[in-house]
C-alpha cells in the first residue's frame, strides 16, 4: 500500500489547509518525527560498548540523519509560504 493510500486522511486534511506541497511536507514532516522516536525507543535498549549510556553508533548516525532531514523539510516549509507572502 503506497504512503498516498496509507495517510489519505492525514494528507487530505494537511493539502486543505495548507496547500498541496506544504501539507505533503507537513506529513511528511510526522513521519520524520515518527521515526525519530522509533530510534530513540530503539536506541535505549541498544547502548554503545564504547560510550556506556549513548546509543550504539548506527542508531546515533539514523538520528541525525533524521534530524538533518526534518530540519531541511521544514526550511522548504518556511520558503514555500515565504514566497507565497509576497506574491500577495
Amino acid at each position: 500500500m503506497s504512503v498516498y493510500e496509507e495517510r489519505a486522511a492525514e494528507l487530505e486534511e494537511h493539502e486543505f489547509r495548507m496547500g498541496l506541497e506544504r501539507g505533503r511536507l507537513a506529513v511528511a514532516l510526522d513521519l520524520l518525527t515518527d521515526a525519530l522516536v522509533l530510534v530513540g525507543q530503539h536506541g535505549v535498549y541498544c547502548q554503545s560498548a564504547r560510550q556506556p549510556g549513548k546509543p550504539a553508533m548506527d542508531i546515533q548516525m539514523i538520528d541525525k540523519c533524521l534530524t538533518d532531514a526534518k530540519e531541511l523539510v521544514s526550511s522548504v516549509m518556511v520558503e514555500i509560504r515565504r514566497k507565497k507572502l509576497e506574491a500577495s
